[in-house]
């Protein structure tokens, strides 16, 4: 319709124009013409490009349909050991919810649109500095041994009380056990992990062979990768921001050296290794919010993932630390409940939290931004008592 329309309006000035005298006439009947052709050039080119855009629109979602059907027709495999049971006592009363759901995970990747893959089509390459290069098929992968671990993921860009985290029970074959096989190389430090739409993330290699429970994952939360997630396949991996570690849509692990290799984030300024940072935030009460005197609960998580919390501590205004109320936690690789029962008294005050990792190191007050390796300072919230 469009270009129709466009070849219509050239057609009559053109007739109108040519209608006319001669001489000074014929001038402007070029000009004119010449006016109308760009005119009628730039009406195809809109036709094209809304052609074009809904070409793309149209494969879009014929694409989205065939995947959505294809993640609904998954029957993921039993786990080789037992689901790890949530303890009683890991939720406190008005924090976060521990297990994280689907809908509500955070989500952060360069993706415009999440990539819609087609498992029956997807493949793994295993290559570059091993001995034994891999391929494997969607059946294939499905056919190996799987885990189920709980394990809580964290973007290198969350804000010191941010909430670019999230905990899930994931479903996935051990990537240590697929190394192995593939058989690294000397001097292959760091595991290139490519994704379909060519996304790069490094991880050092040492980690995945150390014995974390880092997955190659197909499930999260009981039921197969929510698309937005990395269906059908992607990387889990504990104590690493996921900047590094969790590559989405993976299709390809490639054996290198950071020495060889940068990379999508460290050109942009990102370090290129990524351990995650003792931290901690304050759920309830938020921040602003109004209580009466007396007793309240404040709450919160702390994280400091496969190297696991061992005490938070809670400070009103310039007060002393008050150690608070450890919650049950299902391991190191997850983040942990706290609780603190202040007696509040009327007036404004401030609440600060910290958190002291296994490794006796307490997370440092001094700010930082989230670049180049994520932030760091104690979260505060300030609270009104009546």
């Amino acid at each position: 319709g469009t270009v129709g329309a466009a070849g219509g309006v050239a057609v009559e000035a053109s007739a109108g124009v040519k209608g006319g005298g001669a001489g000074g006439g014929d001038r402007g009947a070029r000009d004119l013409d010449q006016n109308e052709r760009r005119r009628f050039l730039k009406g195809l080119g809109l036709a094209a490009g809304l052609a074009l855009v809904g070409g793309v629109a149209g494969r879009l979602l014929t694409a989205r349909q065939a995947v959505k059907q294809a993640r609904n027709e998954v029957v993921l495999p039993r786990p080789r050991q037992p689901v790890p049971v949530v303890p009683a006592g890991a939720q406190v009363p008005g924090v976060t919810p521990y297990v994280s759901a689907n809908d509500d995970f955070y989500r952060i990747d360069t993706a415009l649109y999440p990539p819609q893959v087609d498992p029956s089509t997807w493949q793994l390459r295993i290559h570059g500095m091993v001995r034994n290069p891999i391929t494997l098929t969607w059946e294939q992968l499905l056919q190996r041994p799987m885990i189920e671990r709980y394990v809580t993921l964290a973007c290198v860009s969350n804000e010191v009380g941010g909430d670019l985290i999230g905990n899930a029970l994931w479903l996935g074959t051990p990537i240590k056990e697929l190394l192995d096989e593939a058989g690294p190389l000397p001097g292959a430090d760091q595991v290139v992990q490519r994704s379909v739409d060519g996304w790069t993330c490094g991880t050092p290699t040492a980690v995945l062979r150390d014995g974390r429970d880092a997955l190659l994952a197909v499930g999260m939360n009981g039921e197969p990768l929510p698309v937005d997630h990395g269906f059908p396949v992607r990387m889990v991996v504990p104590g690493l921001y996921g900047y590094v570690s969790a590559c989405k849509w993976i299709t390809e692990i490639e054996l290198s050296r950071f020495a060889d290799f940068d990379a999508y984030w460290v050109p942009r300024g990102w370090s290129a290794q990524g351990p995650i940072k003792t931290e901690s935030r304050i759920d309830t009460p938020r921040d602003g919010a109004k209580r009466s005197a007396g007793t309240v609960v404040v709450g919160g998580v702390a994280w400091a993932q496969h190297t696991g919390i061992t005490k938070v501590e809670v400070q009103v205004d310039d007060g002393p630390w008050a150690e608070a109320t450890l919650a049950a936690t299902v391991s190191v690789d997850t983040w942990r409940q706290w609780s603190y029962q202040w007696e509040a008294t009327p007036g404004d005050h401030r609440l600060r939290v910290r958190a002291t990792d296994r490794t006796g190191q307490t997370q440092t007050s001094t700010p930082a931004p989230p670049a180049p390796d994520g932030a760091t300072g104690w979260h505060a919230v300030q609270v009104s008592i009546g």
